[in-house]
């Protein structure tokens, strides 16, 4: 399945080796404001982003890319918000994205999960040749893998510290907060598994991983702002 997903990346969007090309081939870019966080729930990841897009001053894109999904895909809100929640069962998820029904760019059918991914792989595409930006979750680091200069950042933290602002801070019931907890970082990590073929929290698929049990929001916001500015840019 993921072989055949792989060959329709090909076709659609002009994705595989046209966009490896397309990518790096942005004129006069070393995309050195453009980051991608990946984070654990609980570890203030999106909150982070936020900072660090303001202190860099670009666009942050979280819901924005959910937003832009829904126009280019025609999908529902509702179908797409859930998405990534639908592959907290990595079995049922992968049995549902090899069911064939909906029709893709190139006139063959896709399930709705490929047709999602897709759309949101061709937004982030587009958002990386712009040169700049925030990019949270959403295999972004393995989108723009091809793509000189981008810093990606693995936010995580201890479940004790990701329990008390879960609560204090996203406003979780108190007693489901781990339950919470478990079953986003499932669905993120059987999400990210099946579309990249790599292993999500990996600090191998990382330039930049950040233990937010050790240090604030804002700090660690100026640890990958300090990192984008002093790192070199050969890769």
């Amino acid at each position: 399945m993921r072989l055949r997903m792989e060959k329709k990346i090909g076709k659609e969007g002009g994705h595989g080796d046209s966009c490896k090309n397309r990518l790096s081939d942005v004129p006069g870019k070393r995309m050195k404001k453009l980051i991608t966080i990946s984070r654990e729930y609980g570890s203030g990841g999106r909150i982070i982003g936020g900072l660090v897009a303001k202190k860099l001053g670009v666009a942050l894109y979280d819901r924005e890319i959910l937003d832009m999904a829904v126009e280019k895909s025609g999908l529902s809100r509702e179908i797409i918000e859930t998405a990534e929640l639908r592959a907290k069962n990595n079995f049922s998820y992968s049995l549902a994205s090899a069911v064939n029904f909906s029709e893709g760019l190139s006139g063959e059918t896709i399930s709705v999960n490929e047709k999602l991914f897709l759309t949101q792989f061709d937004i982030i595409t587009q958002i990386g040749q712009t040169g700049e930006g925030v990019i949270i979750g959403r295999c972004a680091d393995y989108v723009l893998r091809d793509l000189p200069g981008v810093t990606n950042v693995f936010v995580h933290a201890r479940l004790e510290d990701r329990i008390e602002r879960a609560v204090d801070v996203y406003g979780d019931e108190p007693d489901k907060v781990k339950n919470i907890i478990r079953t986003y970082d499932k669905a993120r990590k059987n999400y990210y598994n099946y579309h990249t073929s790599q292993k999500w929290g990996d600090y191998i698929n990382y330039d930049l991983s950040i233990n937010t049990s050790h240090v604030d929001e804002e700090t660690a916001a100026q640890l990958i702002v300090d990192y984008v500015k002093n790192r070199n840019n050969k890769h």
